[in-house]
């Protein structure tokens, strides 16, 4: 169970980082603040993620 959900989470980090990419070029957000709106992103989807894996887990 442990693998499919890592399996999963990856597969959400990378989609979510893809529609990041995306919002950035639409948006035009300049070079020197996009790591900052993709580290936000990483952080807040990472803590979504663990917070879904421990409910599940206890569940």
């Amino acid at each position: 169970m442990i693998s499919i959900f890592i399996i999963f989470a990856v597969f959400i980090l990378f989609y979510i980082n893809k529609m990041t990419n995306s919002l950035c070029l639409q948006k035009e957000i300049p070079e020197e603040r996009q790591p900052k709106v993709f580290r936000t992103i990483n952080i807040l989807i990472t803590i979504l993620l663990i917070s879904s894996f421990v409910e599940i887990l206890y569940a």
